[in-house]
């Protein structure tokens, strides 16, 4: 065992001195950036909500108790709309069930950009009927999510896809045929 750690020590002190940009050939050209032009604002929190309309988040979540993380568990979370109310606050209207009731529930929460990439955050906001505050940290990056939520004693972690409803077009009324004469 001892033979192993001073391997892997030996290792990590040969790679922490080791200059990596000797790695390329000097004469390699440099390193391109993407040529897709970053999106704006506008273009970026269009495309959150597109993401956030008439979708179903399907994944799994795991506790975390005492340090641990439990077992995962199947989940699935529908958020009928989302929008800007003004600078990073937003409003998702998720539809909740408690018990045998189902509505649909107006969530205040903020959105912080990473890049591209949209952090949905919520502080100690109070569940209607509920007796803890929850909050979370859950990123959305194309039609996936990823996260972290507590609530009172008990928090875990979160991950999936999302898929949106696909808009329903009327059938068209197929003309009957020309009568034969």
């Amino acid at each position: 065992m001892t033979k192993v750690i001073l391997f892997f020590l030996a290792v990590g002190c040969v790679l922490a001195n080791r200059s990596w940009a000797d790695d390329e050939p000097k004469d390699a050209a440099p390193r391109k950036e993407s040529s897709k032009p970053a999106a704006s604002p506008e273009e970026l929190e269009a495309k959150l909500k597109a993401m956030l309309t008439k979708a179903t988040l399907s994944g799994r979540w795991s506790p975390i108790k005492n340090g641990s993380v439990g077992p995962e568990k199947e989940d699935k979370y529908t958020i009928v709309s989302a929008g800007k109310v003004s600078g990073d606050s937003w409003v998702i209207n998720a539809k909740l069930k408690y018990g045998e009731r189902e509505f649909i529930a107006p969530l205040p929460v903020k959105v912080k950009w990473a890049g591209d990439t949209a952090v949905l955050i919520v502080d100690n906001l109070q569940m209607p009927g509920g007796r803890n505050s929850y909050s979370a940290r859950v990123l959305f990056y194309e039609q996936t999510y990823a996260g972290t939520w507590s609530g009172g004693d008990h928090g875990g972690l979160l991950s999936g896809i999302i898929t949106n409803e696909k808009e329903e077009r009327p059938k068209e009324e197929k003309a009957d045929p020309p009568a034969k004469q």
